[in-house]
């Protein structure tokens, strides 16, 4: 955007419309004259084109004034540009997908289906934080480390299915590779969500042994239970009959997360239905906002040139006609 570093040169534009008006007053009135003896000479004689085109000089010569003034007022182009500092936060996703995620007391379909849903929506929140996700159901694995490619993260949690390891529930484990990952973290803030629907029934490390190597480390630990209250459907396959459902009771050890998420200065949520969820990750990405600050530089090109070039070229050309072709008699 053009700006004018001495925009108060351009109050001298208002002289142009006096200048014009004078020139047209004199025009009419008649600028001189010349007496001649009889005019019969003359008579048939057109004017040459020179006559009708006079008043073009008068038009180079103001174009040329205005030019000037414009340029006097220094315009400039400025170019902004920004520098962004950021403290981001690293955040690892630990995804529950042992077998009773499959229960169907979430709408649309089941209890993974909809945790995937909503950890996208958080991925897709994110700007200036890496985050990396742990599966995990008897096993814990890392699908994918710390990274800022948020597309690459998006992938793979589409591609998250149950029954693609042994079943059961290691939360300890599962927290303790999410850990590993964040051992090395330089970053401000560590943040571990860690989502289950069950009982930590697997692995070598326990969920509270797991606390508390997170609180040496300063990696802070939401836990979110995931499923509904009494009993769920849950699908299974019947070698005589197919497809079948059982209800299952709902077991969430809400102790051990709550103890979790208290001693490394995190959170406890409870989620029933979809929407809680939703929410639930909201409130988490309010919680472990990225702090920015952010600087705005701008830089000022000159352009007076552009107005003072061609201003010089229309005086010249003016000139130089005013003594030739359009000379005239005083």
């Amino acid at each position: 955007m053009l700006h004018f570093a001495s925009p108060w040169f351009l109050l001298l534009l208002v002289l142009i419309p006096a200048l014009v008006w004078r020139y047209v007053r004199r025009t009419r009135g008649g600028e001189g004259s010349l007496r001649f003896a009889s005019t019969v000479a003359l008579e048939g004689v057109r004017p040459p084109w020179t006559v009708r085109a006079r008043h073009i000089l008068f038009g180079m010569n103001m174009l040329a004034l205005a030019l000037c003034i414009t340029a006097m007022a220094r315009p400039q182009r400025g170019t902004e540009e920004e520098e962004v500092t950021t403290e981001g936060v690293d955040i690892i996703l630990a995804l529950d997908a042992s077998g009773s995620m499959a229960a169907e007391d979430f709408e649309p379909r089941n209890r993974l289906f909809v945790a995937k849903l909503v950890v996208r929506q958080f991925i897709e929140g994110l700007k200036h934080d890496r985050a990396g996700l742990v599966v995990f159901a008897g096993k814990a694995f890392t699908r994918c480390p710390l990274t800022l490619d948020y597309g690459v993260l998006l992938n793979v949690v589409d591609d998250i299915e149950l029954g693609t390891s042994e079943d059961g529930t290691a939360i300890g484990n599962a927290l303790a590779t999410c850990l590993n990952r964040l051992r090395e973290s330089k970053a401000k803030s560590k943040v571990i969500i860690l989502v289950t629907d069950g009982v930590n029934n697997r692995g070598e490390i326990q969920p509270l042994d797991a606390a508390e190597i997170a609180r040496t480390l300063g990696v802070k630990i939401y836990t979110v239970g995931i499923g509904s209250t009494g009993t769920a459907r849950v699908p299974v396959m019947d070698p005589n009959y197919g497809k079948v459902y059982v209800d299952m009771q709902v077991e969430i050890d809400e102790g051990s997360l709550t103890r979790i998420a208290e001693m490394t200065g995190g959170l406890y949520y409870r989620a029933t239905d979809k929407p809680s969820l939703e929410k639930i990750f909201q409130d988490i990405g309010r919680l472990e906002k990225t702090r920015i600050q952010v600087k705005s530089y701008t830089h000022y090109d000159e352009r007076f040139l552009a107005f003072l070039a061609p201003a010089l070229a229309l005086t010249l050309i003016a000139t130089m006609f005013g003594f030739t072709r359009f000379t005239k008699l005083p």
